[in-house]
């Protein structure tokens, strides 16, 4: 049976199964959506957010793109990971670098803890979309350091700890637009600073062997910590004559080489099918963004972003996402 490596959640938000629901390893909550559009008094649409636990319930950074469709991040807070409460005002970012602090547009956030600090991750515009990287203590003041890669880059995705002695990030590399290409790479960092020593990792699937993630792939959640390596899901998009579809993916990573995948799922775990991921302002999307994990019971909750709309909600254990991995496995 498959270990998770970390911490005891035992408040994590769950469900069980539902009956005959069998077709892949992630079942949607019957809440879905759990956060609406209009989760604040500024929101058009709250979707491809991060949460964390925080002093016994829950904090989080959240995309709300507004009624002007500007993009920026704000803080939210809850009790129990389904019902939230999001600031109207987006997250205070403070620090040294009037040239880095300068707002243009913050979307898609990853959020962790890691030595007492809560750091995050977000798309950056800094003349093109960048990484954005912050950290904080109490989710009300964010100090922001700098951007970790020259513009264009997305998906930016930190390991929750140093690996050999090194900070690691994940990251796709883009373009100015709605990026037609994607593939992951892992880059290095001593100081959260200075980047370098980039390693390829995973890149699309061309053919039929496993469509779906045939035109981009980008890291959802932080990795989660297991006895058989890091644990993660991605996002994969398929170009389709209605336009890109995007689903979930799994893989394994080597525990120290991360970048050095050892299973990666070839079947989908997650597909737009419910009303609420395939209508929205970006229809037939499921964008995973962030994951909680018990390491007592093996449960994972996964935190996804609906039709760039609105906020779902997913279930999964350690042992069936693992054994789902390897079965359908390249």
């Amino acid at each position: 049976m498959a270990k998770i490596i970390g911490k005891s959640l035992p408040n994590i938000p769950w469900e069980e199964r539902p009956e005959g629901e069998i077709r892949t390893p992630l079942w949607r909550s019957a809440k879905n959506p759990i956060i609406g559009r209009y989760a604040n008094k500024v929101s058009n649409s709250v979707f491809n957010s991060a949460v964390v636990p925080f002093k016994g319930g829950f904090a989080g950074v959240f995309r709300c793109d507004s009624v002007s469709i500007s993009m920026d991040i704000f803080a939210g807070f809850s009790d129990d990971g389904i019902n939230w409460t999001i600031e109207d005002t987006p997250i205070n970012l403070v620090g040294n670098e009037p040239e880095i602090i300068k707002r243009e547009y913050r979307y898609d956030p990853r959020v962790f803890e890691m030595d007492g600090k809560y750091y995050v991750t977000w798309c950056n515009g800094y003349h093109g979309p960048t990484i954005g990287l912050a950290w904080t203590e109490d989710f009300k003041v964010f100090h922001q350091l700098e951007n970790a890669f020259l513009p264009y880059n997305r998906n930016g995705v930190m390991f929750p700890r140093k690996i050999n002695g090194f900070y690691m990030m994940m990251s796709r590399p883009s373009d100015t637009g709605h990026t037609p290409f994607g593939d992951i790479f892992v880059s290095q960092s001593k100081d959260l600073e200075f980047w370098g020593k980039h390693r390829y990792m995973m890149g699309v699937v061309k053919g039929d062997a496993s469509a779906w993630q045939s035109t981009k792939i980008g890291p959802g959640p932080i990795p989660i910590e297991t006895d058989e390596g890091w644990l993660l899901i991605y996002h994969g998009v398929i170009n389709t004559c209605n336009g890109f579809v995007y689903r979930m993916g799994a893989a394994i990573l080597d525990i120290d080489a991360p970048w050095k995948v050892k299973y990666r799922s070839k079947a989908y775990i997650l597909s737009p099918i419910e009303q609420y991921e395939c209508m929205g302002d970006v229809p037939n999307v499921v964008f995973p963004c962030a994951a909680l994990s018990d390491a007592d019971t093996g449960r994972i909750a996964v935190y996804y972003g609906c039709a760039d709309s609105v906020t779902g909600l997913a279930y999964t254990t350690v042992d069936e996402l693992i054994a789902y991995i390897k079965e359908n496995s390249f």
